[in-house]
């Protein structure tokens, strides 16, 4: 009797020890515990540490509650201004509520992903290149309310959104790498022209300025020699004015004047001095004959033939 006793005490024990085994959970800190009793969802959603349920009418769903990191592919559209492009994003979500992400949607990873697709294709559409290339912060914004609405009633946070990369066609990097150059050639001249203009300012200011002081004239001339002569070179070249080499070319004409005892012809201007010179120094050459007294001539050659 005894021994049967210890025997069902034993087989009890041994019952009792496979149902707490069977009812004890560990649920981890970044996790939390849903409870479904017969199908029914319990409202009280268990914390991290060890839990216990009943067996066999309980069943324990753990949801992550982490930051999840789900790349989205990339998405081939046509922009607004008509030009095919390829994007990739990426979207940072987690999830808020575990009951609601556990009862409203089948798998809200797979969700969420196919509303990250869905929403990328429909912002290539609205947009230009030029706001996929350079107004990125906008975009990731829209994105991220287009994705974060439907995403609320899972019981999902939209954390943040990023577009990661935007694939060109070649010819239209070719197009675009030709406009920047055309455009830094464009500012290139601009620069030259500005700095062209300033320079002419600055010259005329100094014209001015060497105009009032003949030496400043003299001072920079010789300035410019030693420039030129510390290089070394076997050639030296020595600017002159132009006004000194036509003070040059008057200079003997008016002595040639004032030897021959009259004054020097200062109204005459140069260029007929010279045409007159040269007409005085042109030899004389025989007139023509006139047709009248070459008629003769041919008469005596034909009568003689």
């Amino acid at each position: 009797m005894v021994d049967a006793l210890v025997t069902v005490i034993v087989v009890l024990a041994c019952i009792g020890a496979v149902c707490a085994l069977a009812a004890a959970r560990v649920i981890k800190q970044y996790e939390r515990g849903v409870v479904f009793r017969l199908g029914r969802l319990r409202q009280d959603i268990r914390g991290p540490g060890f839990t216990m349920i009943a067996p066999v009418i309980d069943r324990l769903t753990k949801v992550n509650m982490q930051i999840v990191t789900m790349p989205v592919p990339s998405q081939e559209g046509i922009t607004r201004d008509n030009v095919t492009v390829r994007v990739d994003a990426v979207v940072y979500f987690k999830v808020v509520d575990p009951a609601e992400a556990v009862v409203q949607v089948e798998d809200y990873r797979f969700a969420v992903s196919q509303m990250a697709q869905t929403s990328l294709r429909s912002i290539i559409g609205k947009s230009d290149l030029d706001d996929l290339l350079s107004n990125r912060e906008k975009l990731n914004q829209g994105l991220e309310l287009m994705i974060d609405s439907p995403a609320v009633g899972w019981g999902v946070h939209i954390d943040r959104v990023e577009i990661k990369d935007v694939s060109l066609p070649e010819t239209m990097k070719r197009s675009m790498a030709r406009q920047a150059e055309a455009d830094r050639e464009r500012r290139a001249r601009v620069i030259n022209a500005d700095a062209e203009l300033q320079a002419s300012k600055k010259l005329a200011e100094a014209a001015a300025q060497m105009a009032e002081s003949p030496s400043a004239l003299q001072l920079r001339l010789l300035q410019t020699v030693m420039a030129v002569a510390a290089e070394k070179n076997s050639t030296l070249v020595l600017p002159i004015p132009v006004e000194l080499l036509r003070f040059l070319e008057r200079g003997p004409s008016e002595a040639a004047a004032r030897t021959d005892g009259g004054a020097p012809e200062r109204d005459i201007p140069e260029r007929d001095i010279t045409e007159r010179e040269a007409l005085t120094e042109r030899p004389s050459r025989p007139p023509m004959p006139t047709i009248t007294e070459c008629e003769p001539e041919r008469e005596r050659e034909t009568r003689a033939r």
